[in-house]
């Protein structure tokens, strides 16, 4: 029998943002920073053989490099595609950067605050 599963690992980074498309007054239209926390989930089957679906260092080893060299300690809105970063569209965001090496990408959960957060399934399939 096949098993399916989810795996899921969350990971986490510091950075700043504003968010310029707000109305004016609005506290999150001036500068402020964030402990973001995102989680990765994964969905398939259970390998018959290693009894995983993935090594979690695997998949530390596809997001780690995208959290250094684009996310933690920057200026969100000086990231190419998060002129605009909102929750939301950081999800989108990390999708489009994570999917080509994770096929089995299922969802990506942001954490702006403890408290905060919003679920990307990946784009809509006709």
């Amino acid at each position: 029998m096949m098993e399916e599963i989810e795996l899921e690992k969350t990971f986490g980074f510091e950075a700043a943002h504003y968010l310029p498309n707000v109305p004016e007054g609005h506290k999150c239209r001036r500068m402020h920073g964030h402990s973001f926390r995102f989680s990765v989930c994964l969905k398939g089957q259970i390998d018959s053989h290693t009894g995983w679906l993935m090594d979690f260092a695997d998949l530390k080893s596809v997001v780690k490099p995208i959290i250094e060299k684009d996310l933690d300690h920057y200026v969100l809105n000086e990231v190419k595609g998060l002129e605009n970063p909102t929750s939301e569209k950081l999800a989108v965001w990390l999708w489009n950067r994570l999917k080509p090496e994770l096929p089995l990408l299922y969802k990506i959960t942001v954490f702006e605050t403890c408290t905060s957060s919003c679920v990307y399934y990946g784009p809509k399939q006709p």
